[in-house]
Protein backbone atom coordinates (compact mmCIF):
# COMPACT_ATOMS: atom_id res chain seq x y z
CA UNK A 1 0.00 0.00 0.00
CA UNK A 2 3.16 2.48 0.10
CA UNK A 3 4.71 4.07 -3.01
CA UNK A 4 8.03 2.39 -4.24
CA UNK A 5 11.08 3.22 -2.27
CA UNK A 6 13.49 5.35 -4.31
CA UNK A 7 16.27 3.79 -5.65
CA UNK A 8 19.13 3.35 -2.58
CA UNK A 9 16.57 5.39 -0.17
CA UNK A 10 16.13 2.17 2.22
CA UNK A 11 18.73 3.79 4.11
CA UNK A 12 16.95 6.56 5.70
CA UNK A 13 14.20 3.96 6.79
CA UNK A 14 10.99 5.49 7.07
CA UNK A 15 11.77 8.35 6.07
CA UNK A 16 11.90 7.58 2.66
CA UNK A 17 8.33 5.73 2.06
CA UNK A 18 5.38 7.99 1.48
CA UNK A 19 3.32 6.86 4.21
CA UNK A 20 6.16 7.68 7.11
CA UNK A 21 3.43 9.14 9.12
CA UNK A 22 2.45 5.59 9.79
CA UNK A 23 5.68 5.27 11.20
CA UNK A 24 4.11 5.19 14.74
CA UNK A 25 2.41 2.99 17.39
CA UNK A 26 -1.20 3.04 16.79
CA UNK A 27 -1.78 4.13 20.48
CA UNK A 28 -0.79 7.78 19.06
CA UNK A 29 -3.42 7.79 16.55
CA UNK A 30 -5.79 6.68 19.10
CA UNK A 31 -5.11 9.76 21.25
CA UNK A 32 -5.22 12.03 18.42
CA UNK A 33 -8.84 10.84 17.49
CA UNK A 34 -9.50 11.51 20.75
CA UNK A 35 -8.31 14.83 20.80
CA UNK A 36 -9.97 15.46 17.62
CA UNK A 37 -13.60 14.50 19.16
CA UNK A 38 -13.00 16.36 22.63
CA UNK A 39 -12.01 19.80 20.10
CA UNK A 40 -8.69 19.64 22.07
CA UNK A 41 -6.70 21.65 20.30
CA UNK A 42 -4.49 23.45 22.57
CA UNK A 43 -0.53 23.92 21.85
CA UNK A 44 1.61 21.24 23.69
CA UNK A 45 4.84 21.55 24.55
CA UNK A 46 6.83 17.86 24.77
CA UNK A 47 10.01 17.28 25.82
CA UNK A 48 12.87 14.61 24.77
CA UNK A 49 15.39 13.62 27.66
CA UNK A 50 16.97 10.34 29.16
CA UNK A 51 15.80 9.37 32.76
CA UNK A 52 19.21 7.69 33.67
CA UNK A 53 22.19 6.91 32.04
CA UNK A 54 23.20 3.60 31.29
CA UNK A 55 25.44 2.09 33.65
CA UNK A 56 29.03 2.77 32.26
CA UNK A 57 28.55 5.88 31.00
CA UNK A 58 29.08 9.41 32.23
CA UNK A 59 27.37 11.19 29.43
CA UNK A 60 25.79 11.17 25.91
CA UNK A 61 26.01 12.34 22.91
CA UNK A 62 22.81 14.00 21.34
CA UNK A 63 22.71 12.54 17.89
CA UNK A 64 19.28 12.02 15.05
CA UNK A 65 17.96 15.89 14.98
CA UNK A 66 18.37 15.77 11.47
CA UNK A 67 16.25 12.93 10.56
CA UNK A 68 13.81 14.20 13.24
CA UNK A 69 13.79 17.53 11.15
CA UNK A 70 13.48 15.99 7.88
CA UNK A 71 10.91 13.79 9.05
CA UNK A 72 8.70 17.07 10.87
CA UNK A 73 8.89 18.96 7.61
CA UNK A 74 7.10 16.22 5.12
CA UNK A 75 4.87 14.98 7.95
CA UNK A 76 1.55 13.89 6.07
CA UNK A 77 -0.69 11.74 5.76
CA UNK A 78 -0.95 9.79 2.32
CA UNK A 79 -4.75 8.76 0.52
CA UNK A 80 -3.12 5.15 1.28
CA UNK A 81 -2.24 5.71 4.80
CA UNK A 82 -6.04 7.08 4.72
CA UNK A 83 -7.45 4.01 3.42
CA UNK A 84 -5.60 1.60 5.42
CA UNK A 85 -6.37 3.54 9.08
CA UNK A 86 -10.10 3.36 7.60
CA UNK A 87 -9.86 -0.40 6.98
CA UNK A 88 -8.86 -0.63 10.66
CA UNK A 89 -12.84 0.14 11.78
CA UNK A 90 -11.56 2.43 14.16
CA UNK A 91 -11.59 5.70 13.27
CA UNK A 92 -14.38 8.14 12.61
CA UNK A 93 -14.88 9.49 8.77
CA UNK A 94 -14.41 13.11 10.48
CA UNK A 95 -10.82 12.51 11.93
CA UNK A 96 -9.83 10.76 8.78
CA UNK A 97 -10.97 13.88 6.44
CA UNK A 98 -8.80 15.85 9.28
CA UNK A 99 -6.12 13.71 8.76
CA UNK A 100 -5.43 14.49 5.41
CA UNK A 101 -4.90 18.08 6.32
CA UNK A 102 -2.15 17.27 9.12
CA UNK A 103 1.18 19.20 8.66
CA UNK A 104 3.52 20.05 11.53
CA UNK A 105 2.93 23.38 12.38
CA UNK A 106 4.86 23.59 15.62
CA UNK A 107 8.50 24.47 16.74
CA UNK A 108 11.20 22.27 17.68
CA UNK A 109 13.93 23.58 20.03
CA UNK A 110 16.84 21.30 20.53
CA UNK A 111 20.63 21.05 20.92
CA UNK A 112 22.84 20.68 18.18
CA UNK A 113 24.09 16.63 17.26
CA UNK A 114 27.42 15.93 18.75
CA UNK A 115 26.18 18.01 21.84
CA UNK A 116 26.97 16.16 25.35
CA UNK A 117 23.96 16.00 27.48
CA UNK A 118 23.35 14.25 30.91
CA UNK A 119 20.35 12.93 32.86
CA UNK A 120 16.82 14.94 32.96
CA UNK A 121 18.52 17.51 30.40
CA UNK A 122 15.81 17.52 27.10
CA UNK A 123 17.66 16.69 23.88
CA UNK A 124 15.08 18.70 22.08
CA UNK A 125 11.28 20.26 23.11
CA UNK A 126 8.42 20.29 20.65
CA UNK A 127 5.54 23.11 20.91
CA UNK A 128 2.66 22.27 18.23
CA UNK A 129 -1.13 21.94 18.35
CA UNK A 130 -1.39 18.72 20.80
CA UNK A 131 -2.57 16.26 18.13
CA UNK A 132 0.45 17.49 15.92
CA UNK A 133 2.81 17.24 19.13
CA UNK A 134 1.41 13.16 19.65
CA UNK A 135 1.32 12.19 16.19
CA UNK A 136 5.44 12.20 16.03
CA UNK A 137 5.81 10.84 19.53
CA UNK A 138 6.80 7.33 17.97
CA UNK A 139 9.23 8.78 15.10
CA UNK A 140 11.22 11.56 16.98
CA UNK A 141 11.98 9.30 19.68
CA UNK A 142 12.93 6.60 17.56
CA UNK A 143 15.00 8.59 15.51
CA UNK A 144 16.80 10.08 18.24
CA UNK A 145 17.40 7.05 20.52
CA UNK A 146 19.47 4.75 17.83
CA UNK A 147 21.37 7.51 17.14
CA UNK A 148 22.60 8.98 20.57
CA UNK A 149 22.94 5.09 21.96
CA UNK A 150 25.27 4.74 19.19
CA UNK A 151 27.12 7.52 19.20
CA UNK A 152 27.71 7.57 23.01
CA UNK A 153 28.63 4.29 22.69
CA UNK A 154 30.98 4.94 19.58
CA UNK A 155 32.68 8.13 21.59
CA UNK A 156 33.59 5.83 24.11
CA UNK A 157 35.96 3.69 21.25
CA UNK A 158 37.59 7.06 20.17
CA UNK A 159 38.28 8.14 23.45
CA UNK A 160 40.08 4.95 24.46
CA UNK A 161 42.38 5.05 21.04
CA UNK A 162 43.61 8.28 22.33
CA UNK A 163 43.96 9.35 18.54
CA UNK A 164 44.51 6.56 16.66
CA UNK A 165 41.58 5.80 13.99
CA UNK A 166 38.85 4.24 14.76
CA UNK A 167 36.95 2.35 12.16
CA UNK A 168 33.18 1.61 11.96
CA UNK A 169 33.27 -2.46 11.33
CA UNK A 170 29.79 -3.32 12.45
CA UNK A 171 27.68 -3.01 9.41
CA UNK A 172 27.02 -6.81 8.93
CA UNK A 173 26.13 -7.44 12.40
CA UNK A 174 23.80 -3.86 12.59
CA UNK A 175 19.96 -4.95 13.59
CA UNK A 176 19.17 -3.88 9.77
CA UNK A 177 20.14 -1.71 6.82
CA UNK A 178 18.78 1.34 8.57
CA UNK A 179 20.32 0.74 12.12
CA UNK A 180 23.89 -0.26 9.80
CA UNK A 181 23.56 3.52 8.16
CA UNK A 182 22.46 5.13 11.18
CA UNK A 183 25.49 3.19 13.09
CA UNK A 184 28.31 4.17 10.88
CA UNK A 185 26.91 8.18 10.87
CA UNK A 186 26.82 8.33 14.50
CA UNK A 187 30.56 6.75 15.09
CA UNK A 188 31.44 9.02 12.38
CA UNK A 189 29.78 11.88 14.22
CA UNK A 190 31.77 10.77 17.34
CA UNK A 191 34.97 10.59 15.57
CA UNK A 192 35.66 7.77 14.04
CA UNK A 193 37.01 8.85 10.42
CA UNK A 194 36.06 6.13 8.50
CA UNK A 195 33.60 3.29 7.79
CA UNK A 196 33.78 0.05 5.93
CA UNK A 197 29.83 0.87 4.85
CA UNK A 198 30.51 1.52 1.17
CA UNK A 199 27.33 3.01 1.47
CA UNK A 200 27.48 5.46 4.07
CA UNK A 201 29.92 6.70 1.73
CA UNK A 202 27.56 7.53 -1.00
CA UNK A 203 25.10 8.73 1.31
CA UNK A 204 27.12 10.67 4.32
CA UNK A 205 30.39 11.06 2.98
CA UNK A 206 32.26 8.80 5.04
CA UNK A 207 35.30 7.51 3.27
CA UNK A 208 34.78 3.85 3.10
CA UNK A 209 37.81 1.73 3.94
CA UNK A 210 38.21 -2.23 4.08
CA UNK A 211 41.02 -4.99 3.34
CA UNK A 212 40.33 -8.60 2.59
CA UNK A 213 38.41 -11.57 4.40
CA UNK A 214 39.97 -14.87 5.28
CA UNK A 215 38.01 -16.30 2.33
CA UNK A 216 39.97 -14.24 0.42
CA UNK A 217 42.97 -15.96 1.70
CA UNK A 218 41.74 -19.59 1.82
CA UNK A 219 40.08 -19.37 -1.77
CA UNK A 220 44.20 -19.11 -2.82
CA UNK A 221 46.34 -22.53 -2.90
CA UNK A 222 49.12 -20.48 -0.57
CA UNK A 223 48.72 -17.44 1.88
CA UNK A 224 51.44 -15.76 -0.15
CA UNK A 225 49.37 -16.10 -3.48
CA UNK A 226 46.62 -13.89 -1.83
CA UNK A 227 49.05 -11.49 -0.43
CA UNK A 228 50.74 -10.91 -4.16
CA UNK A 229 47.45 -11.04 -6.06
CA UNK A 230 45.74 -8.50 -3.26
CA UNK A 231 49.14 -6.51 -3.91
CA UNK A 232 48.69 -6.54 -7.81
CA UNK A 233 45.24 -5.30 -7.68
CA UNK A 234 44.91 -2.66 -5.32
CA UNK A 235 48.82 -1.69 -5.05
CA UNK A 236 47.98 2.15 -3.61
CA UNK A 237 45.60 0.55 -0.86
CA UNK A 238 47.01 -3.09 0.44
CA UNK A 239 46.30 -3.96 3.92
CA UNK A 240 47.15 -7.88 4.22
CA UNK A 241 44.64 -9.84 6.92
CA UNK A 242 47.86 -12.22 8.34
CA UNK A 243 46.16 -14.43 10.66
CA UNK A 244 44.11 -17.00 8.34
CA UNK A 245 46.43 -19.49 9.80
CA UNK A 246 49.75 -18.38 11.39
CA UNK A 247 50.06 -14.88 12.51
CA UNK A 248 53.92 -14.09 12.51
CA UNK A 249 54.11 -16.90 9.24
CA UNK A 250 51.58 -14.61 7.94
CA UNK A 251 53.96 -11.11 9.34
CA UNK A 252 56.74 -12.77 7.15
CA UNK A 253 55.06 -13.40 4.09
CA UNK A 254 53.87 -9.70 3.67
CA UNK A 255 57.13 -8.83 4.66
CA UNK A 256 58.29 -10.71 1.72
CA UNK A 257 54.97 -8.82 -0.31
CA UNK A 258 55.61 -5.37 0.62
CA UNK A 259 59.58 -5.84 -0.47
CA UNK A 260 58.19 -7.37 -3.95
CA UNK A 261 56.10 -3.83 -3.87
CA UNK A 262 58.84 -1.64 -3.29
CA UNK A 263 60.58 -3.08 -6.51
CA UNK A 264 57.59 -2.27 -8.18
CA UNK A 265 57.73 1.46 -7.05
CA UNK A 266 54.62 0.73 -4.54
CA UNK A 267 54.14 0.42 -0.68
CA UNK A 268 52.52 -1.96 1.55
CA UNK A 269 49.95 0.24 3.73
CA UNK A 270 49.35 -2.22 6.59
CA UNK A 271 48.77 -5.85 8.10
CA UNK A 272 45.85 -6.60 9.75
CA UNK A 273 45.66 -8.99 13.03
CA UNK A 274 41.57 -9.78 13.98
CA UNK A 275 42.10 -12.27 16.47
CA UNK A 276 44.32 -14.13 19.39
CA UNK A 277 46.12 -11.83 22.39
CA UNK A 278 46.38 -8.92 19.71
CA UNK A 279 48.77 -7.30 22.39
CA UNK A 280 51.55 -9.83 22.16
CA UNK A 281 50.99 -10.54 18.46
CA UNK A 282 51.32 -6.93 17.56
CA UNK A 283 54.98 -7.04 19.16
CA UNK A 284 55.89 -10.19 17.38
CA UNK A 285 54.60 -8.44 13.84
CA UNK A 286 56.29 -5.25 14.72
CA UNK A 287 59.42 -7.23 15.71
CA UNK A 288 59.04 -9.21 11.57
CA UNK A 289 58.42 -5.87 10.01
CA UNK A 290 60.86 -3.44 11.72
CA UNK A 291 63.68 -5.95 11.03
CA UNK A 292 62.61 -6.34 7.51
CA UNK A 293 63.13 -2.62 7.49
CA UNK A 294 59.60 -1.65 6.69
CA UNK A 295 58.72 0.59 10.04
CA UNK A 296 56.21 2.23 7.63
CA UNK A 297 53.88 -0.57 7.36
CA UNK A 298 51.63 -0.59 10.03
CA UNK A 299 49.60 -2.73 12.22
CA UNK A 300 45.75 -2.64 12.20
CA UNK A 301 43.83 -4.40 14.89
CA UNK A 302 39.77 -5.88 14.52
CA UNK A 303 38.05 -8.65 16.38
CA UNK A 304 35.48 -8.68 19.46
CA UNK A 305 36.74 -5.39 20.26
CA UNK A 306 35.53 -2.87 22.39
CA UNK A 307 36.28 0.68 24.53
CA UNK A 308 37.64 -1.68 27.30
CA UNK A 309 40.07 -3.69 25.02
CA UNK A 310 41.09 -0.66 23.01
CA UNK A 311 41.63 0.88 26.40
CA UNK A 312 44.04 -1.83 27.58
CA UNK A 313 45.98 -2.24 24.36
CA UNK A 314 46.61 1.62 24.90
CA UNK A 315 47.82 1.36 27.95
CA UNK A 316 49.87 -1.53 27.45
CA UNK A 317 51.53 -0.28 24.55
CA UNK A 318 50.58 -2.36 21.73
CA UNK A 319 52.19 -1.19 18.77
CA UNK A 320 48.86 -0.99 16.83
CA UNK A 321 48.13 2.01 14.63
CA UNK A 322 44.04 1.96 14.11
CA UNK A 323 41.72 -0.44 15.50
CA UNK A 324 38.73 -1.74 13.50
CA UNK A 325 35.62 -1.82 16.19
CA UNK A 326 31.94 -3.79 15.16
CA UNK A 327 29.56 -5.33 16.56
CA UNK A 328 29.88 -4.15 19.96
CA UNK A 329 29.72 -0.31 19.01
CA UNK A 330 27.09 -0.63 16.31
CA UNK A 331 24.71 -2.82 18.52
CA UNK A 332 25.85 -1.25 21.48
CA UNK A 333 26.49 -4.24 23.25
CA UNK A 334 26.73 -3.28 26.76
CA UNK A 335 24.00 -1.18 26.92
CA UNK A 336 21.38 -1.97 24.02
CA UNK A 337 18.85 0.91 25.06
CA UNK A 338 18.73 4.19 26.85
CA UNK A 339 15.97 5.23 28.69
CA UNK A 340 14.53 7.87 26.92
CA UNK A 341 11.04 9.50 27.19
CA UNK A 342 9.04 12.19 25.09
CA UNK A 343 6.83 13.23 27.54
CA UNK A 344 4.08 16.32 28.21
CA UNK A 345 5.21 19.31 29.80
CA UNK A 346 2.90 21.60 29.11
CA UNK A 347 -0.75 21.97 27.41
CA UNK A 348 -2.99 24.82 26.78
CA UNK A 349 -1.15 27.00 28.97
CA UNK A 350 -1.37 24.83 31.90
CA UNK A 351 1.72 22.71 33.24
CA UNK A 352 1.89 19.11 33.32
CA UNK A 353 4.03 16.54 35.12
CA UNK A 354 3.93 12.44 36.01
CA UNK A 355 4.69 11.32 38.95
CA UNK A 356 4.52 7.54 38.80
CA UNK A 357 7.36 6.31 41.02
CA UNK A 358 10.80 6.31 39.20
CA UNK A 359 9.57 8.36 36.35
CA UNK A 360 8.56 11.61 37.53
CA UNK A 361 9.14 14.27 35.16
CA UNK A 362 9.74 18.22 35.59
CA UNK A 363 6.92 20.67 34.69
CA UNK A 364 7.18 23.40 31.72
CA UNK A 365 9.25 24.50 28.69
CA UNK A 366 13.40 24.30 29.62
CA UNK A 367 16.14 25.38 28.97
CA UNK A 368 19.49 23.82 30.27
CA UNK A 369 22.34 26.47 30.91
CA UNK A 370 26.27 25.00 30.98
CA UNK A 371 28.83 27.30 32.96
CA UNK A 372 32.42 26.22 32.04
CA UNK A 373 35.19 26.40 34.69
CA UNK A 374 38.90 28.52 34.82
CA UNK A 375 40.31 26.16 32.67
CA UNK A 376 37.38 25.84 29.74
CA UNK A 377 36.24 22.90 31.00
CA UNK A 378 32.32 21.83 31.65
CA UNK A 379 31.90 23.03 35.39
CA UNK A 380 28.29 22.31 35.91
CA UNK A 381 24.85 22.60 34.14
CA UNK A 382 21.78 24.19 35.36
CA UNK A 383 18.18 23.03 33.92
CA UNK A 384 15.65 25.20 34.30
CA UNK A 385 12.49 26.93 32.84
CA UNK A 386 12.87 28.44 29.13
CA UNK A 387 11.47 31.78 30.34
CA UNK A 388 14.05 32.49 33.62
CA UNK A 389 17.38 34.18 33.20
CA UNK A 390 20.45 32.56 32.55
CA UNK A 391 22.30 32.25 35.56
CA UNK A 392 25.63 34.55 36.10
CA UNK A 393 29.00 33.51 34.06
CA UNK A 394 28.39 33.44 30.60
CA UNK A 395 26.80 30.30 30.25
CA UNK A 396 25.84 28.68 27.04
CA UNK A 397 22.03 28.10 26.39
CA UNK A 398 22.11 24.25 24.63
CA UNK A 399 18.88 24.25 23.35
CA UNK A 400 18.50 26.52 20.29
CA UNK A 401 15.17 27.18 18.08
CA UNK A 402 15.19 24.62 15.05
CA UNK A 403 11.80 25.09 13.76
CA UNK A 404 9.44 27.53 13.91
CA UNK A 405 5.71 27.20 12.16
CA UNK A 406 7.03 23.98 10.85
CA UNK A 407 9.76 25.28 8.54
CA UNK A 408 13.66 24.93 9.61
CA UNK A 409 14.85 28.12 10.50
CA UNK A 410 18.52 27.30 9.31
CA UNK A 411 20.28 24.70 7.34
CA UNK A 412 21.54 21.96 10.11
CA UNK A 413 25.22 21.82 10.56
CA UNK A 414 26.70 19.60 7.89
CA UNK A 415 27.99 15.81 9.70
CA UNK A 416 31.46 17.26 9.81
CA UNK A 417 30.59 20.52 11.72
CA UNK A 418 28.97 17.92 14.38
CA UNK A 419 31.81 15.60 14.64
CA UNK A 420 33.98 18.58 14.80
CA UNK A 421 31.38 19.60 17.88
CA UNK A 422 31.40 16.33 19.40
CA UNK A 423 35.28 16.15 19.51
CA UNK A 424 35.09 19.91 21.18
CA UNK A 425 32.44 18.83 23.58
CA UNK A 426 34.36 15.41 24.50
CA UNK A 427 37.39 17.85 24.76
CA UNK A 428 35.68 20.34 27.16
CA UNK A 429 34.69 17.21 29.91
CA UNK A 430 36.22 16.88 33.06
CA UNK A 431 38.72 14.32 33.10
CA UNK A 432 36.65 11.84 35.36
CA UNK A 433 33.93 11.91 32.69
CA UNK A 434 36.76 10.60 29.77
CA UNK A 435 37.72 7.79 31.90
CA UNK A 436 36.59 4.17 30.74
CA UNK A 437 36.46 2.48 33.64
CA UNK A 438 35.73 4.46 37.16
CA UNK A 439 34.34 7.09 35.73
CA UNK A 440 33.27 10.25 37.55
CA UNK A 441 29.57 12.36 37.81
CA UNK A 442 28.78 15.53 36.40
CA UNK A 443 26.82 18.40 38.46
CA UNK A 444 22.96 18.79 36.84
CA UNK A 445 21.44 21.52 39.07
CA UNK A 446 18.07 22.35 39.10
CA UNK A 447 16.73 26.09 39.14
CA UNK A 448 14.89 27.17 42.17
CA UNK A 449 11.73 28.21 40.17
CA UNK A 450 12.00 24.96 38.08
CA UNK A 451 11.60 23.10 41.86
CA UNK A 452 9.14 25.20 43.43
CA UNK A 453 6.86 24.56 39.71
CA UNK A 454 7.15 21.27 40.38
CA UNK A 455 6.04 20.72 43.95
CA UNK A 456 3.32 23.37 43.05
CA UNK A 457 1.93 21.05 40.46
CA UNK A 458 2.29 17.55 42.29
CA UNK A 459 0.46 19.79 45.42
CA UNK A 460 -2.10 20.59 42.80
CA UNK A 461 -2.49 17.35 40.96
CA UNK A 462 -2.55 15.67 44.36
CA UNK A 463 -5.51 17.33 45.76
CA UNK A 464 -7.18 16.90 42.21
CA UNK A 465 -6.92 13.78 42.34
CA UNK A 466 -8.12 13.18 45.64
CA UNK A 467 -4.99 11.04 46.45
CA UNK A 468 -4.25 10.38 50.33
CA UNK A 469 -1.07 12.57 51.76
CA UNK A 470 2.16 11.01 50.53
CA UNK A 471 5.69 12.46 50.61
CA UNK A 472 6.81 14.81 47.71
CA UNK A 473 9.22 12.99 45.53
CA UNK A 474 10.43 16.31 44.55
CA UNK A 475 10.81 17.51 47.96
Amino acid sequence: MTAPVPDGAFVSGPLALRDAALFTDLYEITMAASYFREGMTGQATFSLFVRVLPGGRAFLIAAGLEDVANYLQTFRFSEEAIAYLRSLGRFEAGFLDFLRGVRFTGHVRAVPEGTALFADEPLLEVTAPIIEAQLVETAVLNFCHLQTLLASKAVRSVMAARGRPVVDFGLRRAHGADAGMKAARSAFLAGAPTSSNVLAGLHYGIPPVGTMAHSFVAAFPREIDAFRAFGQAFPAHTTLLIDTYDTVAGARKAAQVAKEMEARGARLGAVRLDSGDLIALSREVRRVLDEAGLAYVRIFASGGLDEEMVERCVEEGAPIDGFGVGTRMDVSADAPYLDMAYKLVQYAGRHALKTSPGKETWPGEKQVYRLRGSDGRFAEDLLALHDEPPPPGEPEPLLRPVIRDGRLLDPLPALAASRERCAAQVAALPEALRRIKDRGTYPVRYSDRLVALQRAIVDQVTRLEGWAPQPNPFS
